[in-house]
């Protein structure tokens, strides 16, 4: 029966996982798209205060690393769902930081038309299948996109992203269950930040560790250091690597945790100023990693200094590409808003 179990700390006297498989290019290209979803973020953040941007937004910044060492494994052919909080998976699989800009603003540009907004970002070309406001929506999705890739022999991987809150929903347990009966081909990523909106995992949780719960359908659950890119990529790796073989799914538990509150309505008075300071100043996932980059001689601080302008000015552009673009037409209000078939 299969079991949860814990990935052990690296050994610094060898070299952690990712350092042995990436090359310093792609290395330095995961610090950048950390950069890109942090700064993106911060970026709709100051737009929304604002009053550029309407409605509201849930931000994953502090949880850069998950989304980045999940996707690390995966190629444009594979496929992701996301989440709510969903911007860092869009980036993490290649998304244009000027159409998602563009589909905050509301604008014709934006990846949706200006119709998805913050929750409902979708990239098809990079297998992002879509943002989803519905706590655990996307789970289910990713088990009939798995299930399509299966029966028509594509090889493709479906990820699918979830919060902790989404582990206690029916659409969890019947999606997990179905996709180990038929050994398909998609992985589970619950990033655990600790609190489903304002509720802790240890009020609302029975179990300790969410991947404790694969042993309820016989398949691998993997906790693992969500603010660790190297130990979150060869987590994905592994599963990447069991769902391609036709070994079925596995349950990845990513622990990690969200600066922001829960949404832009959050007053944030669940939990002390002094854990978010913790996080922040102890486990942010960039700093560990630039941390990393500097002790393997992958990048010294010009470099980093070099990285950060690049990331500032591609938010720039993209900030000013979403002001000028135009405004949908309400002639054209009805467009766009179902899917057309092939």
């Amino acid at each position: 029966m299969a079991t949860a179990r814990k990935i052990q700390p690296v050994d610094q006297t060898n070299l952690p996982f990712a350092f042995q498989r990436y090359s310093p290019a792609e290395l330095k290209e995961v610090l950048r798209r950390m950069y890109l979803i942090r700064r993106f973020e911060e970026g709709a953040e100051d737009a929304y205060m604002r009053g550029l941007i309407h409605g509201t937004m849930h931000l994953s910044i502090g949880q850069e690393a998950s989304a980045v060492g999940i996707c690390m494994p995966l190629t444009d052919a594979d496929q992701i769902t996301s989440t709510h909080r969903g911007h860092g998976h869009c980036i993490a699989k290649g998304a244009d930081v000027k159409k998602m800009f563009a589909e905050f603003f509301g604008k014709t540009t934006g990846y949706c038309k200006g119709r998805g907004g913050s929750m409902h970002i979708a990239d098809v070309a990079k297998g992002n299948l879509g943002a989803n406001g519905i706590v655990a929506g996307g789970i289910p999705i990713a088990v009939g996109a798995a299930l399509s890739a299966k029966k028509m022999k594509t090889g493709k991987v479906v990820v699918s992203f979830f919060g902790d809150g989404a582990n206690n929903e029916g659409a969890f347990h019947e999606a997990l269950n179905m996709a180990a009966i038929w050994k398909l081909p998609v992985i589970f990523v619950c990033e655990n930040n600790g609190y489903g909106m304002s509720t802790s995992t240890e009020r609302s949780t029975a179990v300790h560790n969410i991947a404790e719960r694969a042993v309820g359908y016989g398949i691998p659950g993997v906790i693992v250091d969500g603010n660790d890119f190297s130990a979150v990529a060869e987590a994905s790796q592994a599963a990447v690597e069991r769902a391609r073989r036709g070994e079925g799914p596995t349950l990845i538990e990513s622990k990690t945790y969200r600066y922001r509150g829960h949404s832009k309505s959050d007053r944030n008075r669940y939990r002390t100023k002094e854990e978010i300071e913790d996080w922040m100043e102890h486990r942010d996932p960039i700093d560990h990693f630039e941390t990393a980059l500097k002790e393997f001689g992958i990048i010294d601080e010009a470099g980093i200094e070099a990285v950060r302008e690049a990331v500032k000015k591609e938010i720039a552009e993209g900030i000013e590409f979403a002001k000028e673009s135009p405004m949908p037409d309400v002639a054209d209000h009805e467009r766009y808003v179902y899917t057309e078939a092939a």
